[in-house]
């Protein structure tokens, strides 16, 4: 069954969840798995495509962004999207959407990123909510700025 895990920001910057994002990306791109960054829209995906490039200055997330139409190469161990349910098996989504997309128990994995933002929290509540009632293991990590 699907792991899921919160990580908490402090502050309601939302560099500072896209900078989780993908550090955690980093971290689990190193241990040899496949993550799919699942985001709201285009505009999202492109900021954290570009981020990856440039989140810290020793460090590039090699990395691919899919788009309606574009197939990612089988290869690619961290994959961005948005708008569709990802092509090939991730075993680590990061979920940077307001919302849980339908594919979400595909994953071994799942990291919710919330920053501070009292409409964010009151919307990871929600899905904390859903999981929490459908069984799913949670665990929460309080991120410092």
């Amino acid at each position: 069954m699907t792991r899921v895990d919160f990580y908490l920001a402090q502050t309601g910057k939302r560099k500072q969840m896209l900078n989780t994002a993908c550090r955690l990306a980093e971290k689990a791109s190193r241990q040899g798995h496949h993550i799919f960054i699942h985001t709201d829209d285009e505009t999202q995906a492109q900021q954290v495509d570009e981020l990856l490039w440039t989140f810290r200055q020793t460090s590039f997330v090699p990395h691919s962004l899919a788009a309606a139409g574009t197939v990612p190469s089988k290869t690619d161990k961290v994959v961005i999207g948005h708008d569709h349910d990802p092509e090939f098996k991730h075993d680590v989504m990061i979920n940077l959407s307001s919302s849980i997309p339908d594919f979400f128990s595909r994953f071994e994995r799942v990291a919710e990123i919330v920053s501070g933002d009292e409409n964010q929290r009151n919307e990871a509540r929600e899905r904390f909510k859903f999981y929490r009632d459908r069984g799913y293991e949670l665990n929460t990590h309080n991120i410092n700025n």
